[in-house]
């Protein structure tokens, strides 16, 4: 709680220090002649006329007890406007994590049982190539290849299935390319110690070496790997959605900083401090549950 406490009282100040006025922004918005005046009211209406510990106490007073207050922009409360986009969110991330793992976990497994092979190798060139490309571009490259030479799919993302691959594709190519590289070397220096060689000298078949004791070694770092990516979707697919116009927390917060939307701005900074709040907390209690002398220290 403190830490999201701190992070919104820091969020709020560089909102309150950056240039430009929201009630001016709102009123060109509209179409409405800008007076000292008309400016003045507009201010008044929004609160910013008020001093800012003034506005932050106010703000958190009601952010406590689930009020994150009104859009800027439409006047909408903010939790609602989150809730609406956490929905699309949570399809497009739950979307590309699972592609990345279906894909990722297999490889990582056999380029590290073929470890220095050919297909070793090959998989290890294209997982370095993936890592290496930011989502805007392999955006642009999907856009270009799929949508306008090819023609199989929309530019724009909708809610379809077939308007979802694009940009699932987007964000679960960057992670498979990591989880790749990542699983296969947890998955290597477990293959490295002792008790595997112990296993193949008493005459346990490889298979069972492999699925019974190497991987369950390896779930702790690998399921910490996993929550990372996770808090990392839900809060950090902005590009992918503004780039496919997809109606989720990332278009959403691109949008209100567009608008100076400072409500809607510090709601989703709350909402990403709570959900890696909260991914760490459930990836503790697995950690729990993986090996139980971790209960024990």
């Amino acid at each position: 709680m403190i830490i999201v406490i701190g992070l919104s009282f820091l969020t709020y100040l560089l909102m309150y220090i950056s240039p430009g006025d929201p009630a001016l922004k709102k009123l060109n918005a509209q179409g409405i002649t800008v007076s000292e005046e008309t400016l003045a009211e507009a201010r008044h209406d929004m609160g910013l006329d008020k001093p800012f510990l003034v506005r932050y106490g106010q703000w958190l007073a009601g952010a406590l007890h689930g009020d994150l207050g009104n859009s800027y922009k439409d006047g909408l409360p903010v939790a609602q406007k989150l809730v609406h986009a956490l929905r699309y969110t949570l399809i497009l991330s739950s979307a590309s994590l699972a592609l990345a793992l279906i894909v990722a976990v297999p490889l990582a497994v056999l380029t590290a049982v073929r470890k220095n092979g050919v297909f070793d190798y090959i998989v290890r060139f294209l997982s370095f190539i993936g890592n290496s490309m930011p989502n805007f571009l392999i955006s642009v490259l999907l856009m270009y290849f799929l949508c306008v030479k090819l023609k199989l799919l929309p530019v724009i993302a909708d809610e379809s299935v077939r308007g979802l691959i694009l940009p699932c594709l987007a964000l679960s190519i960057p992670i498979c390319a990591q989880f790749i590289r990542q699983f296969r070397a947890e998955i290597l220096e477990q293959l490295g110690r002792e008790y595997v060689a112990g296993a193949v000298s008493r005459g346990v078949k490889p298979s069972v070496i492999l699925f019974k004791n190497v991987l369950h070694n390896a779930a702790i770092p690998i399921l910490t790997i996993i929550a990372l990516s996770v808090g990392t979707l839900l809060g950090g697919s902005v590009v992918v959605e503004t780039i496919f116009r997809w109606q989720g927390l990332g278009k959403l917060v691109m949008d209100a900083i567009t608008a100076r939307d400072y409500p809607v701005i510090q709601g989703f900074v709350i909402f990403t401090s709570c959900v890696y709040v909260l991914i760490n907390l459930l990836t503790d209690l697995c950690y729990r549950r993986l090996d139980p002398r971790i209960e024990e220290v």
